[in-house]
């Protein structure tokens, strides 16, 4: 696997959990009534992003297919199917067992996208287990 492919693995990892951050402070911020995790967590990802547009390397490494591809990989882990199955769970569990609050379903969100996340990083592992074996197996050949 080229070096580039495990450079996109790292970075759609701590994108995908930089974004986790976010929305577990969310979480946490109306658990407490206090917007101060919030806004702590908004600063980082804000200066991440800065960092990341600014940063010429960065921004050149971060245009390359293969990170785009796995970021692309990571929201829908993250983001796309958490938010389907979070509302339809959250309907569900409206309607047949108890009324949720907004507190309630966002924290049915941030375990579903938690959930998410770490099936994206298993499943680059296996691929990266995968490519070695593949690897050692040619090597002997």
């Amino acid at each position: 696997m080229p070096k580039v492919r495990h450079y996109a693995d790292i970075v759609a990892i701590l994108a995908g959990f930089m974004w986790l951050v976010l929305y577990w402070s969310v979480s946490i911020s109306a658990h407490l009534g206090s917007i101060e995790p919030s806004l702590a967590a908004l600063l980082m990802v804000g200066s991440l992003i800065l960092i990341s547009f600014v940063h010429r390397p960065i921004r050149v490494l971060l245009g390359r297919y293969h990170v785009r591809k796995r970021r692309t990989e990571m929201w829908m882990h993250i983001l796309a199917l958490p938010l389907t199955l979070a509302f339809l769970l959250g309907m569900v569990i409206d309607h047949l067992i108890t009324p949720m609050n907004g507190e309630q379903k966002m924290l049915l969100f941030n375990v579903l996208a938690t959930a998410g996340w770490l099936v994206f990083v298993f499943t680059l592992l296996i691929k990266l287990l995968m490519h070695v074996f593949q690897r050692r197996r040619q090597a002997k050949q």
